[in-house]
């Protein structure tokens, strides 16, 4: 409150001009968009074409491997990520790859060098290539942060970073795998039934249950994030009066769940939680290994008593696991 009456007239408009943004595009926003075979649709026409690799800016370089900040093309949005690319000679065909799709994060404070830089990392030194999008609306992104849930951009987004990398010269375009921790687990469950040509994927405390889990058995004892506008929590609101729940209307939401189409996956995913996760209910990860297993999908499945939401206590096994699972599938 104090910030905001310390604002010039004129400041108060830009701002004023922001909100009707913002609120022009939660109502563009409609469920629907969400549906995997209208997903699938674009991709077979096209869609998702990525762009090159811009380089925004060079890091300082890991041990084995050089940093840097590039933007992509998606929708039209600039979208940042982190690159990370091995020094050396590549093994005939390219890098092998990984898509890296991170977490909630609050999309103003969130940086593309801060946060997940040791997980990757990991995978870094390990001879992968690696590509961590910062989604739309994220720190210097463009476009409108809305969610992963019941809005379409951020899967566009990750859809866009793997079209980036398979036309990277540097990228084995038939090697490429995804990583996803939590939101980012969502995402990269979304994407590998969209694109089969994705080999292989690691899920860390995802959020992986269907839409009647996710709004009927997604107990946290941490609170909601304070930082997600309350827009955009009223988006499954809005989704509900418009097409129903889940329960009384099990073939719409069906539709848009990656769960039902978990027979299409191009390749096994490794599934890792915490017994004391906060944030996402062990609940999502057990169904999920469940569904997988007699489908020949699973691809490993661990459960780490007493850690938490980022598997702090077992980070140095969790990675070990995850990066030994890429060199076997990629």
């Amino acid at each position: 409150m104090t910030f905001l009456r310390t604002l010039s007239v004129l400041g108060l408009l830009h701002a004023t001009g922001a909100l009707a943004q913002s609120q022009a595009a939660l109502n563009a926003v409609d469920a629907r968009q969400m549906s995997v075979p209208a997903a699938r649709a674009a991709f077979q026409k096209g869609g998702y074409p990525g762009s090159a690799l811009t380089v925004r800016q060079t890091l300082a370089p890991g041990g084995n491997y050089t940093r840097q900040v590039v933007s992509y093309q998606s929708e039209g949005l600039r979208i940042n990520a982190l690159l990370t690319v091995p020094r050396g000679t590549p093994p005939k065909g390219g890098w092998p790859a990984i898509v890296f799709n991170h977490g909630y994060v609050p999309p103003k404070v969130y940086r593309t060098t801060e946060r997940y830089v040791a997980y990757q990392d990991a995978f870094a030194r390990a001879g992968f290539v690696t590509l961590k999008s910062d989604y739309r609306g994220h720190g210097s992104s463009q476009g409108e942060a809305l969610g992963g849930y019941y809005a379409p951009g951020y899967t566009t987004d990750v859809m866009n970073a793997l079209g980036s990398l398979k036309r990277d010269p540097r990228v084995n375009p038939a090697r490429i795998g995804m990583w996803g921790h939590s939101m980012g687990g969502f995402l990269t469950l979304r994407a590998m039934v969209i694109d089969r040509s994705v080999k292989a994927g690691v899920i860390w405390a995802g959020v992986v249950g269907d839409y009647d889990q996710l709004m009927n058995s997604w107990t946290r004892r941490a609170p909601v994030p304070a930082s997600i506008p309350s827009a955009v929590l009223n988006l499954r609101k809005r989704a509900v009066e418009q097409y129903g729940t889940p329960r009384a209307n099990p073939a719409f939401w069906n539709t848009l769940s990656a769960n039902t189409y978990l027979r299409d996956l191009g390749g096994p995913v490794q599934l890792h939680i915490g017994t004391n996760d906060e944030d996402v209910p062990v609940a999502f990860h057990t169904a999920l290994a469940a569904q997988l297993r007699p489908l020949g999908k699973l691809g490993g499945n661990y459960v780490y008593p007493g850690d938490n939401h980022n598997l702090s206590g077992n980070l140095r096994v969790a990675l070990s696991r995850s990066v030994q699972f890429f060199r076997e599938r990629l």
